[in-house]
């Protein structure tokens, strides 16, 4: 296994790279073709997101409150998105959330050269996305 903090930063710079591609290739002068652009952007952009709040709380000993206000986000959003990082999938709970206690035994497994970083778990789930009921 790789060193983690590499690792995250590779995932973040592959995802800034591509987010950033995404949005050269919008043209906003044809809002229809640039929605997927944009949308594909976003999704980039969230996971570099997702990997930085995780690389916050384990290397730099940031609170799951304090790194969803640098974010953006309520306390309560952070723990699913942090179930989907490389450094913290592993650390999640059955429901699909990284707790503090996760973050705590993420922590000590680093200090301790024994950090999981995921790669043997199931891919998780997309983040939920608007699907309409009925066709309009």
């Amino acid at each position: 296994m790789g060193d983690p903090h590499e690792s995250t930063q590779q995932t973040i710079d592959a995802a800034i790279a591509a987010a950033t591609a995404a949005l050269s290739a919008a043209d906003p002068a044809a809002p229809a073709a640039a929605l997927p652009l944009l949308r594909e952007a976003q999704q980039h952009l969230t996971v570099a997101i997702d990997e930085a709040m995780a690389a916050v709380l384990v290397t730099e000993g940031g609170s799951i409150r304090m790194t969803g206000a640098l974010a953006g986000l309520s306390e309560n959003a952070v723990g699913p998105r942090l179930a989907r990082t490389r450094l913290l999938a592993a650390y999640g709970s059955d429901t699909g959330r990284v707790t503090a206690a996760g973050v705590e035994r993420a922590r000590y497994d680093l200090e301790e050269g024994r950090h999981r970083d995921g790669t043997d778990l199931p891919e998780p789930p997309p983040p939920m996305r608007f699907r309409a009921r009925r066709p309009t």
